[in-house]
């Protein structure tokens, strides 16, 4: 392993330890977690800063908390699988053509295409996404669809939502899921399933985008099936069933190699 290989994945599990201290303690000062974690004050605010961008924590002045639904075992969803999720968002890119209007929702999967997302021309973005809103860079139109606020997620649900998406006309949408079992799709909160089903209606191209570990899995309610979409975006390490799941049901399949945790990828 290269030495800079190393120092990421160091790098990456100091801010796992931070941030599951930071949801035992419910809120910490800052100069107290880098007199803990034995770095500086210049450190520890980068790491902050990364974990806030990654919606994991809420940074205020003097001091940081977890956002109050934010479990361990949720917050290692957020974190796993990055290394899967670049090669995704680089296989989702192709797809994005000069002056389309995109749909991504919520999904923190989609991040990293997101931020791929401001090297395309021409694009309009409609999110409801507040994070996704802000790793758009100049040059691209956003339309952030308002509604019912969720801390947790950052983002917007419920029927203002719904009614902007009844309004728009999206060239190719991306989606991501909480879960998925034999190409049926779930998500543990009612508001976001129905979001997630409504986009299919106003997109040209609907495309799904899905890390490895979420299949196999279900949640509280059903939104639809793979067969909905026109594409799945997966990894090489998503069960074989899944795969055949999609294929009998007409869905394209692309799958990208998956990357072991700690392993940069190179796009």
């Amino acid at each position: 392993m290269s030495k800079t290989r190393s120092s990421d994945a160091s790098v990456e599990q100091r801010r796992r330890e931070i941030l599951d201290h930071v949801i035992e303690a419910g809120e910490v000062r800052i100069d107290d977690l880098a007199a803990r974690f034995r770095v500086s004050l210049m450190t520890m605010h980068r790491d902050l800063d990364d974990l806030a961008e990654r919606r994991l924590l809420r940074k205020l002045r003097g001091k940081v908390e977890a956002y109050p639904a934010l479990t361990m075992e949720t917050a290692s969803r957020f974190t796993l699988h990055q290394g899967e999720r670049e090669a995704l968002a680089g296989a989702a890119i192709r797809q994005v053509e000069p002056g389309q209007t995109v749909f991504v929702d919520d999904s923190t999967t989609l991040f990293p295409l997101v931020e791929r997302l401001s090297g395309v021309e021409g694009l309009t973005v409609v999110t409801n996404s507040l994070q996704a809103a802000r790793l758009l860079g100049e040059g691209v139109e956003i339309v952030v669809a308002g509604g019912r606020y969720h801390p947790e997620y950052d983002s917007c649900s419920g029927p203002d939502v719904l009614a902007l998406l009844e309004r728009t006309r999206a060239d190719i949408a991306f989606v991501s899921v909480s879960a998925v079992a034999v190409g049926r799709l779930f998500h543990p909160v009612r508001d976001y399933a129905e979001l997630k089903k409504a986009v299919l209606r106003f997109a040209n191209r609907n495309v799904l985008v899905i890390d490895h570990a979420k299949f196999g899995r279900t949640a509280t309610y059903a939104h639809g099936t793979v067969a909905d979409y026109d594409l799945l975006i997966t990894s090489d390490a998503t069960p074989t069933e899944e795969i055949e799941a999609a294929l009998n049901a007409g869905t394209a399949v692309e799958m990208v190699e998956h990357v072991e945790e700690g392993q940069p990828y190179d796009s």
